[in-house]
């Protein structure tokens, strides 16, 4: 495929990286970010090892999209060992967990994604194996059923939560290290945004990746996103995406420079001109804006908490009083960016 009116900002022809979506660091040096858990995970990999044992079972907390599924790759890689990857809602019966764990060769890694949604039934099978290295499986039906203790491989078990409240207490007592994966800085996404750009054989300045990453809440998948659809957009308009180009995109993507997107507005924009700032319930909220009420309370609230923007009280949601004068003049004067 040969390029367009000679467009050097970004090569249209495929690569296999462009094919598999995102730039997956290989090692601690190229995750970009959390250097205090890196420095841990690090020493823990590289101990066990040394040693040359399974790495205690580890328990990764934090919101979606920070990386933890990465991480757990890049300390398979450190160990040299094999990684199997699944999620917790998938595994619906105990034989596809014992199947699974029976699969492991010595060290290496089972990760399971959103392990707090896993069924009761299943999660039990991991206490013996996580202690044991054995699975206990009933064999026949009735009175002639009886159990079998099946040895299995010392192995290394890393679960990814974003609720680790949700984690029953027998399941958290086994696991080895407990690490929580907080926000990243903005100077840390700009960093990642520079990083995947230079993957993806696009021009972009510090400046420009700065404010990418200032729009990104925090989250190294949402700055990734962001990046790719500004991509399609300097392609389409053979625009070099400067900081000028990246500020108009953002808009047009419905994206402010503190991250907040057209959804964000609108529930604050109810909150004011229906209840004055607040308090009002969750689901008055929700039918206000015609969102489900869960979706509001995952995806679009914490970030609005974080930020500032929003707090919880006994009787509701509401704005805080600080920002509620700023943001009362922000949208009498700017009624045309609550558009859905």
């Amino acid at each position: 495929m040969n390029e367009v009116n000679n467009i050097d900002i970004i090569k249209l022809q495929e690569t296999p990286e462009e094919r598999s979506h995102d730039f997956i660091p290989k090692s601690f040096e190229d995750y970009l970010g959390q250097k205090e858990l890196k420095e841990k995970l690090s020493i823990y990999t590289q101990a066990a090892k040394m040693r040359n044992e399974p790495l205690d079972h580890l328990l990764l907390s934090g919101p979606p999209g920070l990386g933890k599924t990465t991480l757990s790759q890049i300390m398979a890689q450190v160990m040299e060992v094999a990684i199997k990857i699944c999620s917790g809602p998938m595994m619906e019966r105990t034989g596809d967990l014992v199947a699974i764990l029976s699969s492991l060769d010595e060290r290496d890694i089972l990760f399971i994604d959103e392990i707090h949604r896993m069924p009761a039934a299943v999660e039990e099978i991991l206490y013996s194996a996580m202690e044991h290295f054995r699975v206990d499986v009933i064999i026949g039906q009735g009175a002639g059923a009886k159990s079998v203790s099946l040895p299995i491989h010392p192995f290394t078990l890393i679960g990814a939560t974003t609720k680790s409240g949700m984690i029953s207490a027998p399941l958290r007592s086994r696991f080895g290290i407990n690490e929580r994966i907080d926000f990243y800085s903005d100077e840390e996404l700009r960093a990642i945004v520079l990083q995947t750009a230079q993957f993806l054989s696009m021009k972009l300045g510090p400046d420009a990746a700065l404010l990418i990453g200032s729009s990104s809440r925090g989250t190294p998948r949402i700055a990734k996103k962001i990046l790719r659809r500004i991509r399609d957009f300097a392609q389409v308009k053979n625009k070099q995406p400067d900081v000028s180009f990246v500020r108009h995109a953002l808009q047009f993507l419905g994206i402010n420079e503190d991250g907040l997107t057209n959804i964000d507005l609108l529930l604050l924009r109810k909150i004011i001109e229906h209840f004055n700032g607040g308090p009002v319930g969750l689901e008055t909220l929700a039918s206000l804006v015609g969102e489900d009420a869960d979706t509001i309370e995952t995806v679009y609230e914490p970030f609005l908490l974080r930020k500032g923007y929003l707090e919880k009280t006994a009787r509701g949601r509401q704005i805080p009083r600080k920002k509620l004068p700023r943001l009362t003049q922000q949208f009498l004067g700017q009624q045309t960016l609550l558009k859905r």
